[in-house]
């Protein structure tokens, strides 16, 4: 049986009625009996091999065991060799990459060869870069909306602060809890971009409105901080409520999920808390640096009349 497993099968052949295998053995040969096998060299008169001299393979060729891959692999008509190997899940995948990277700058590479990570790595860049374009779109388009409502090109700057706010704490969250920012916690990042806001835009609208019924800045931001503080609390604990069971990892591919969730609640509660501190006193700030310009333009306008 052991016999019958050896060689390579090169058809069948049919005798007597019977069908038969055929295989193809080479013999097991050393290398001394290699070197001194006897070769013929042929005579220059052609066919005939009266007188033909012979050669031990030794004297002519070098023969050494050496080891050579059993296929040769191309891209764009050069010859490439991939090592692959397993990563271990307890890293970050971004982190592994840098490590590989950086044993790579100490190997001495030929001019003629060049050493590049494949793979899953390049569909992880062009993810991030069609996820950086989409957080720069989103935040685009939504400018867009807010100067359309408010009918300002400054303030909707004043609401677009959340999201850098909100951003902290989802950096923060992930570095606390010791998980890696996957894809997934970057696709929650670009949902607090539209939820984030949504304090702000009650906040900045209360204020609007106490200005247009006469009050002075400081005025309208206290009786905007006191009227919307409830609705603003109300609003985020409602989706940081309905987010928690993505983040306990309730059924399949919870681990997948939660990463998305963890980024949208530690986004929430730093941009809620820090929307009823800081918006209102940078709100302030542009409004008094606007009230200078205008009383600078007031003034230069009079300067000329005269």
């Amino acid at each position: 049986m052991k016999d019958q497993l050896q060689g390579k099968n090169a058809g069948t052949l049919e005798t007597s009625g019977e069908v038969q295998d055929i295989q193809i053995k080479i013999p097991e040969i050393s290398l001394s009996a290699l070197q001194n096998m006897k070769i013929k060299a042929a005579s220059q008169g052609g066919t005939n091999q009266t007188g033909a001299q012979e050669l031990r393979l030794g004297e002519i060729a070098t023969i050494s065991i050496e080891m050579a891959s059993n296929a040769i692999y191309r891209k764009n008509q050069s010859k490439v060799v991939s090592v692959s190997a397993r990563i271990n899940q307890d890293k970050a995948y971004d982190h592994i990459i840098g490590s590989i990277r950086k044993e790579f700058t100490k190997l001495s590479v030929p001019p003629q060869y060049k050493i590049n990570v494949v793979g899953q790595e390049l569909k992880r860049q062009e993810a991030m870069k069609n996820l950086t374009f989409s957080l720069i779109l989103s935040v685009l388009l939504v400018y867009m909306v807010l100067a359309s409502q408010f009918e300002s090109l400054v303030h909707p700057f004043t609401i677009l602060l959340t999201i850098p706010l909100a951003g902290v704490g989802a950096l923060v969250s992930f570095f606390v809890l010791g998980m890696p920012l996957n894809m997934m916690a970057f696709i929650g990042i670009i949902m607090l971009t539209g939820i984030a806001v949504n304090d702000s835009i009650i906040l900045v609208d209360s204020i609007n409105k106490n200005k247009q019924n006469g009050l002075d800045i400081r005025t309208a931001i206290l009786n905007a901080g006191q009227k919307r503080f409830r609705p603003i609390i109300m609003t985020s604990l409602t989706t940081i409520l309905a987010l928690l069971p993505l983040t306990f990892g309730f059924g399949e591919s919870a681990a997948l999920r939660a990463p998305m969730a963890i980024a949208v609640i530690g986004g929430l509660v730093t941009s809620t808390l820090l929307t009823l501190v800081i918006i209102p006193c940078f709100y302030e700030t542009i409004e008094s640096v606007m009230q200078r310009l205008r009383n600078f333009r007031s003034g230069t306008t009079k300067a000329s009349h005269e």
